[in-house]
């Protein structure tokens, strides 16, 4: 058996389905039945519970011969270091006391920084506890910054005509498809060939500036001249707060796109053929439907 976390979000349901589509037994955990109920008609076995229960995801984890565990975000926290840290150390307690072997979690490139990198910091403190557990072999992914984080700005382009957001508009970054993230996970939780802890940074296609971004999502929803705005960190942290988040999940995300900025987020061998996955961009946003912006 082979257990997925966070089986309805951008990672975790398609490594369901293509552990599925491989013919592997899957459980799928999620925090709503309802939402699951697509994959058990598929074939999945789905468990429904709070990710911060450590009972729940001990009954979950038991028996399987691998999990794929991540850090369900809630940005309407109102203290979001303390949720995230407390859905970690449920992990963590669960796979001790069920007593699985391998272990596929995902984090972020930027995780190997000490400080001042914001969201990033609770994936660093993830890979800290992770590698507190004995005779258990971790797989930390490390991706870049995902691609479907571009359609966050679907409303801004639809009422505003712009999109919008605290990384300078020229800085070329390393973004990725969540299906190659996705991809890398379901054979890592088939092959269980790595011993210890083993850290693989996965950094998409090519290089990305915002502004170039912008202009190829632009293009795909009939907005042509499509302009990137940066925002200061301070009118950042207040669209964020506007648009419900809470206010220290924004305060990290500013100091996160700052890191960015400030080129303290970097792959630590640069890009290699390792660390390339295969979908561009201009494929994923060749696949949204032409009305997402309101055309």
């Amino acid at each position: 058996m082979l257990t997925v976390m966070g089986a309805t979000g951008n990672t975790g349901k398609k490594v369901v389905e293509m552990l599925l589509a491989a013919g592997q037994p899957v459980r799928a955990l999620g925090r709503s039945e309802q939402r699951l109920g697509e994959l058990a008609a598929r074939g999945a076995e789905v468990l429904a519970g709070d990710p911060s229960d450590a009972a729940f995801l001990t009954r979950a984890f038991h028996g399987s011969s691998a999990v794929y565990v991540m850090l369900p975000e809630d940005r309407e926290s109102p203290d979001y270091h303390q949720d995230q840290r407390r859905k970690g150390e449920a992990i963590v307690q669960a796979i001790r006391e069920s007593r699985v072997r391998h272990v596929v979690a995902l984090s972020s490139l930027g995780a190997d920084q000490p400080e001042g990198t914001g969201l990033l910091l609770t994936l660093r403190a993830q890979e800290e506890r992770l590698k507190t557990l004995r005779d258990t072999n971790i797989l930390l992914l490390r991706p870049a910054s995902f691609f479907e984080n571009f359609l966050n700005a679907l409303p801004l382009i639809q009422h505003q005509g712009i999109n919008a957001d605290s990384v300078d508009p020229d800085l070329s970054v390393p973004v990725i498809a969540s299906r190659d993230i996705a991809a890398v996970a379901a054979s890592a939780l088939q092959r269980r060939d790595w011993n210890s802890v083993v850290v693989r940074e996965l950094l998409g296609q090519r290089d990305l500036s915002y502004r170039e971004a912008t202009r190829i999502l632009g293009a795909r929803l009939g907005r042509p001249g499509l302009d990137y705005v940066q925002l200061p960190p301070g009118e950042m942290h207040q669209a964020l707060v506007q648009a419900g988040m809470s206010e220290t999940f924004a305060g990290l995300y500013v100091q996160m796109t700052q890191a960015f900025n400030e080129g303290r987020v970097q792959p630590r061998a640069g890009r290699t053929a390792d660390n390339t996955t295969p979908t561009r961009f201009e494929d994923f946003v060749a696949e949204l439907p032409l009305d997402s912006a309101g055309h």
